[in-house]
């Protein structure tokens, strides 16, 4: 068997690519993962060892790794998963601590990758994809997809501060695009703030907040573009329908 065409869909299955990426896509490891595969004499095309992960290959040739055919491309799929405070978004931690993927494991998916990340102590809406394309279409800044947010902050919270962000904000020379902020209500000492932005850089609301002084101990994710996090389960996944998926990302797939 060889790595199989799809002639209905060049996009997802091109004619010809470099073997890491290849093995990547065919949800076997990570490209960086495959390379080091590749390094250490564990790859095989056409029955002949390869040494370098820049290796050009096409549908018709035959991949092995470790003896073992490579899988056809699996179909590019797109999963909700509702991440827990207190883990991280990493396929390995040196510290050991509780990963997003260990969680995972439970489900039997393939090999996936999270859209973007959530800090440690963030929760809420993490995007996971067997496909590279979609990550990457769904993370490039020049897309524009929402990220929506609810944030409890310890502070004096008004609208009018929030309504400051709408014209973008600097802070620490570091320049945050614009966006938009809702006061929903408080709670003592505490306010819950409805928070949507079109970049999302490192830390962003974190660093907003503290700029205002104001400390968050709560921060979740709630929606991403077009995909709710809704009633799912802390902990649990929910997968994107295929015509969903079609619908909201179909420049990925043609």
């Amino acid at each position: 068997m060889s790595l199989g065409k799809d002639p209905s869909n060049s996009t997802l299955n091109p004619p010809a690519n470099r073997i890491a990426k290849v093995i990547a896509r065919a949800g076997v490891c990570s490209r960086r993962a495959a390379e080091k595969l590749i390094f250490q004499g564990r790859v095989s095309v056409d029955g002949i060892p390869i040494t370098t992960p820049a290796m050009i290959v096409t549908p018709t040739q035959c991949v092995y790794v470790d003896g073992k055919l490579l899988p056809i491309l699996n179909t590019p799929r797109l999963w909700l998963f509702h991440k827990p405070a207190g883990v991280i978004t990493t396929h390995y931690d040196p510290q050991r601590r509780k990963t997003v993927f260990d969680i995972v494991t439970q489900y039997a998916l393939p090999h996936v990758i999270s859209v973007g990340r959530l800090d440690v102590m963030s929760e809420g809406l993490l995007l996971l994809t067997n496909h590279g394309g979609i990550a990457r279409s769904l993370e490039h800044p020049s897309a524009g997809w929402a990220r929506c947010y609810r944030v409890r902050v310890f502070g004096s919270v008004t609208q009018e501060a929030l309504d400051r962000l709408q014209q973008g904000i600097t802070i620490k020379g570091i320049t945050y695009t614009p966006l938009k902020a809702t006061l929903n209500k408080t709670q003592g000492s505490n306010a819950w703030v409805t928070m949507t932005l079109h970049e999302g850089k490192n830390r962003e609301i974190r660093k907003i907040a503290e700029h205002f002084g104001w400390k968050v101990n709560r921060l979740i994710r709630v929606a991403y573009g077009p995909f709710q996090l809704g009633p799912l389960p802390v902990g649990k996944i929910q997968e994107i329908p295929q015509k969903v998926l079609h619908e909201h990302l179909g420049t990925v797939f043609h």
